[in-house]
């Protein structure tokens, strides 16, 4: 009898160590991936995940009076709201001053409430350099008198406000939200709206930079995938080179370019085709100029390499079957680009979203996108919160658009794949 017939011969491997063993190398392919990646893993939670989480955990977050003054915080959250507290929260306050003046943080503690009312860092900064050297018998009685404001119940419930911790005020803020004091949250006026307007302007600015560019773009990307190969490499590097300039460089160029005495104008009235300077900068026009012409490129090259992969055999099937070049280009060639389309789009629309340099060169006071804000929230204002509120909602409204994006390409690729 064969030998497979009566069983596995004694000390042959069987089917389940193979699968053990096979299963033990890929664990170990897998462990030495890793280590491979690991040093690139550490690189961006350091440097790009960790900040950014950072940043986007300050936009709920409030410890300067808290930090500041934490028996006063504590007081004031027990505090039901009604009215003005009574006196131990009042010596709690002066208690506080005291010691976030001694302490050097009485300063961060102003800077965060003035962003609650202008005039609340001038209240906390005058009313420690007045407080009495020894205790009064009623701190109350001698901070009211030392400024009446101190007597208000909307300045203690400001202060409450303030010391609680986390806090949805930046959010709020970030969208020209507050708190009324009836508790109930309340947009401000439209024409007083600063943040929603950028928002939508970031939008509005983004999609129409994201249309030009692919107007602009898919001709230019159709006409790299049918010449012969060593002309499109040679057009290749007119598209790459711009990835070698300075975005600010490439940025000041156009600010050279677009002014009134510039090359531009100079040329278009040299050529009779304008009687005066044309407006091409500081506005709208520049910056659309200048955004177009930085993110070009990526809308080139992804729609591009879905260009290079279609087969010319389906388009020459078409017109051999009566079909006019024009429509077959329309309903056999455009539909298997879409994927390509539809990534060069989301790319270009993404870039535009977060830009910075070239609003902020090119633009106008009218032409403010939402990263410019951010920078002035965290470079001048210091407010490092509302500028990690909106860049959460920054964030959010990129995961929207991520999401539409999967869901559009998605039914493009059943429809036409």
């Amino acid at each position: 009898m064969p030998a497979s017939a009566q069983g596995p011969v004694p000390g042959s491997p069987t089917r389940a160590d193979g699968r053990a063993s096979f299963q033990k190398t890929r664990r170990r392919a897998s462990m030495q991936a890793l280590l491979l990646a690991l040093p690139l893993l550490v690189f961006l939670l350091s440097t790009f995940i960790a900040p950014i989480m950072l940043l986007l955990a300050r936009s709920v977050q409030n410890r300067e009076v808290p930090d500041s003054m934490p028996a006063l915080a504590r007081a004031l959250d027990a505090w039901d709201g009604g009215g003005v507290p009574d006196e131990h929260t009042f010596a709690l306050l002066a208690a506080g001053l005291k010691e976030a003046q001694q302490s050097g943080q009485l300063g961060t503690a102003a800077r965060r409430l003035n962003f609650a009312q202008p005039e609340f860092r001038s209240l906390l900064m005058r009313t420690a350099r007045q407080l009495p050297a020894e205790a009064p018998p009623a701190w109350k009685t001698t901070l009211v008198g030392l400024d009446d404001r101190w007597n208000s119940p909307e300045t203690w419930r400001l202060l409450k406000r303030a010391a609680a911790s986390p806090t949805p005020d930046y959010l709020l803020a970030a969208v020209d939200a507050q708190v009324t004091p009836q508790g109930a949250v309340g947009f401000v006026p439209d024409n007083a709206s600063v943040y929603r307007q950028a928002f939508a302007r970031t939008i509005s600015i983004s999609a129409a930079v994201t249309l030009l560019c692919l107007v602009l773009g898919y001709p230019v990307a159709w006409l790299l995938a049918n010449l012969p190969a060593k002309s499109s490499n040679r057009l290749m590097l007119l598209v790459i080179v711009p990835f070698w300039t300075s975005l600010l460089v490439r940025t000041t160029a156009w600010y050279v370019l677009l002014q009134p005495g510039g090359v531009i104008n100079s040329l278009l009235m040299g050529l009779g085709l304008a009687t005066h300077p044309l407006p091409l900068i500081f506005n709208r026009a520049g910056v659309l100029i200048g955004m177009t012409h930085v993110l070009l490129p990526y809308m080139i090259l992804a729609i591009y390499s879905v260009m290079k992969s279609v087969s010319p055999v389906y388009m020459r099937a078409a017109q051999s079957l009566g079909a006019h070049p024009f429509t077959a280009f329309v309903r056999i060639y455009v539909p298997q680009t879409l994927p390509g389309v539809g990534a060069g789009c989301f790319l270009v629309f993404v870039l535009a979203l977060g830009y910075y340099i070239t609003p902020a060169l090119l633009g106008g006071a009218g032409d403010e996108m939402i990263s410019q804000l951010i920078a002035m929230q965290t470079n001048t204002q210091l407010n490092w919160g509302l500028a990690g509120a909106l860049s959460a909602y920054l964030v959010i409204f990129t995961a929207i658009f991520y999401f539409l994006f999967n869901r559009i390409v998605g039914i493009d690729r059943l429809r036409f794949g």
